[in-house]
């Protein structure tokens, strides 16, 4: 045979945002070795006729860090034309680890990204200390899909202060030189770059600031400084600039941000951007930073989003809005249907309706004090929720919101919800929309994605398990701004393609991917885009100790190809694991060579 793998009839987007051709794509060994007629005979050919074929999509924003080690799938990444994701995001991971400090590492990320620390107690594997030992442990596992691993700052932090980095306490001249180190180290073993965070809605499952947002300027430009001569290494950071300790220090913390991309000598830096309700024109004020920093030499992106960044509630997700009243509190502990059961009691209704609900935020606790805030204006929660339907729908209006559900039937706005979550078995999911949706439409995202500066991100791929499921992204930029769009501008599919694919790439420095071009890695997918669609969210109970998680089906993914090898076929898994570790370093000097 002349191919492992050919692929034809295919409508091929290279990649870059040039005009399609129709073409074939011919791999062999896992890699790209002919593109256009591809004369020959090949073990396995896909007839693409009718589809579009593209380069595998990169997710630059992921929290595999614990799943990584249990879980050879990588749902719901693989199921959205993924196949690299880049782990370790906001400052939060698993390595450096001491084993006494383990149980910390995982109440930060239960806390921070909404993954049950049952689960992550009881699946994680830990047969690894340092970050390059955690890297090879994981490479030495099955997975469908490529992963890259950052380093970062929370566990960096701890490995080296201990319980000083969780005290307020600044780091000493010796623990930054000591951080400098094993980041260089990580770096050279192939760790694609560092991450930190700087967030006070990001709290441990005890209700402790995370050790990273404690970090002086002298810390986080002594880490970033290991970066220099490396040749490779990114820095991504989060940060909503308007600190609950001290009110709005936006101007200081976008100057440490600077300072801290500066130390690295050229490495490339990202940072989130998104409308919060709260700050309504922060997103503005950070682009037009972005832009001075970048007038000024920095490679600085904005991390954007496709759609709201928001949560899904009900009965079986991490929050609604009835879980701090004090009668549902009283069977919070009961199973979903005795839980429904008892709800569906008239009594139980009438006495619940009447009461208000207790403080969920506070010391002790990883909720934010923007959830007590948004459980109190439940008529501005309510006109910006949204059932989704078979066919989510993202971008509604206030027309179809539950506040006017409830005007139409002329009850309370809380009776209406309550009603809602209650059907389908108490299964009943709702979407709040809480970024990216201040005015009831996505003209700012529009505006956000088509910066000049922006990046596709922001999936949180992993993470927020009980209350999100966006590593659907790349199937809604695809399926919605480009072909189903109504209420504003569109994206064209070349071009959408291209965001998902090489802008990520060629701003990673993963230079054997994101583009289909001979002598590259066969990261492949072949795409019905005519039938593409997405499922609702709906929850399932598939984590280590029973924990549960959303997910989102899609329809429409022919073939999803790692490495030359089909891990999805016509949205199901084939049970093919070719996913392997992204070393950087090395996979600069093969792909040269």
């Amino acid at each position: 045979m002349d191919y492992d793998l050919k692929i034809i009839n295919g409508l091929v987007f290279d990649g870059e945002g040039n005009a399609p051709v129709q073409q074939a794509v011919a791999i062999s060994d896992g890699v790209i070795v002919a593109l256009g007629d591809c004369p020959g005979e090949a073990r396995e050919v896909i007839d693409a006729a009718g589809h579009i074929v593209t380069p595998g999509f990169i997710d630059i924003h992921t929290h595999y860090d614990g799943q990584a080690s249990w879980d050879a799938d990588m749902q719901p990444s693989v199921n959205h034309g993924v196949s690299t994701v880049v782990m370790g995001s906001c400052g939060v991971g698993f390595a450096p680890v001491r084993a006494d400090d383990r149980d910390q590492l995982v109440r930060l990320m239960e806390g921070v990204e909404d993954i049950p620390g049952a689960a992550l107690s009881e699946g994680i594997t830990w047969d690894w200390e340092t970050l390059p030992e955690y890297m090879d442990a994981l490479d030495a596992k099955p997975h469908s899909i490529d992963f890259a691993v950052q380093i970062t700052h929370d566990p960096l932090r701890v490995y080296v202060m201990g319980e000083r980095a969780v005290f307020d306490e600044p780091a000493t001249t010796e623990d930054i030189a000591q951080m400098r180190t094993l980041t260089r180290e990580a770096l050279e073993a192939g760790a694609i770059g560092f991450s930190t965070g700087r967030s006070d809605v990001h709290r441990s499952a005890d209700g402790h600031w995370t050790p990273a947002s404690e970090a002086s300027i002298d810390e986080l430009t002594g880490i970033a400084s290991a970066f220099d001569g490396v040749g490779h290494g990114v820095l991504q950071a989060v940060n909503d600039f308007n600190l609950e300790r001290d009110g709005d220090q936006f101007d200081d913390e976008f100057d440490i941000l600077e300072q801290f991309a500066t130390a690295s000598n050229g490495s490339p830096f990202s940072l989130s951007l998104m409308q919060r309700d709260f700050a309504p024109d922060q997103w503005l004020r950070i682009i037009d930073r972005a832009e001075k920093a970048k007038s000024q030499g920095l490679n600085m992106r904005l991390q954007t989003a496709p759609r709201g960044i928001g949560v899904t509630v009900g009965l079986q997700c991490t929050f609604h809005p009835f879980i701090g009243f004090p009668s549902y509190k009283s069977i919070y502990e009961l199973p979903l249907s005795e839980r429904v059961a008892r709800m569906r009691d008239p009594s139980f209704k009438a006495q619940l309706l009447t009461e208000k609900s207790e403080p969920m935020a506070g010391d002790g606790t990883s909720v934010p004090p923007i959830a007590d805030a948004l459980l109190a204006a439940v008529d501005f929660v309510a006109s910006k929720t949204f059932r989704l339907g078979e066919n989510p729908d993202y971008e509604q209006t206030e027309e179809t919101s539950v506040l006017q559900m409830a005007k139409d039937r002329g009850v309370p706005t809380l009776e209406m919800i309550y009603d809602l979550m209650l059907e389908n078995d108490g299964k009943e999911l709702l979407y709040f929309p809480i970024y990216n949706y201040t005015e009831m439409s996505y003209d700012n995202v529009y505006t956000m994605m088509r910066h000049p500066q922006s990046l596709m991100g922001l999936s949180d791929g992993g993470a927020h398990v009980g209350t999100v499921c966006d590593a659907s992204f790349p199937t809604y930029l695809l399926s919605y701004w480009t072909r189903d769009r109504q209420r504003g501008g569109k994206l064209e599919l070349a071009d959408a393609v291209r965001r998902l694919t090489s802008d990520i790439a060629d701003y990673a420095g993963m230079t054997d991917r994101g583009r289909l071009q001979v002598g590259l890695k066969a990261n492949i997918n072949v795409i019905d885009m005519e039938g593409l669609r997405l499922f609702a969210p709906h929850m399932v109970q598939d984590l280590p100790a029973g924990g549960q998680r959303l997910l989102q089906e899609a329809q429409g993914y022919r073939a999803v190809i790692v490495g030359g090898e089909v891990v999805l076929a016509n949205d199901e898994l084939t049970g093919r694991y070719p996913g392997r570790l992204v070393r950087m370093g090395q996979l600069q000097t093969q792909a040269a060579a």
